[in-house]
């Protein structure tokens, strides 16, 4: 079955064999799964584009959210960095002061 052109030949002859009910039944459901199936893959042939684009904005967009979640961990870490290196600076000083009174 190539082309439908051969659809009808293959119809008619099953009809002159004279096919039981149950039979014409299971070749006209084999017929419409045949159909909706070729109807689904021209679908997914028409919408492959948008899909593709879909998901390529998906992907740059978790990108992105990675990079600013790193730059705000990289933020986080300076400036608790900072934040020890002041309290050691602090700490120092005190340190030295409490020497002085304690001589």
């Amino acid at each position: 079955m190539e082309t439908v052109q051969e659809l009808i030949p293959l119809a008619k002859e099953l009809m002159a064999q004279k096919p039981s009910r149950k039979l014409v039944r299971l070749y006209v459901l084999g017929g419409v799964l045949a159909l909706f199936g070729a109807v689904l893959g021209l679908m997914e042939t028409l919408c492959s584009p948008f899909t593709a684009a879909g998901r390529l904005r998906e992907r740059e967009a978790a990108v992105a959210e990675l990079q600013a979640a790193r730059e705000r961990k990289a933020l986080r870490a300076r400036a608790l960095l900072e934040k020890s290196k002041q309290l050691e600076a602090v700490q120092g000083c005190r340190a030295a002061t409490n020497r002085l009174h304690a001589s």
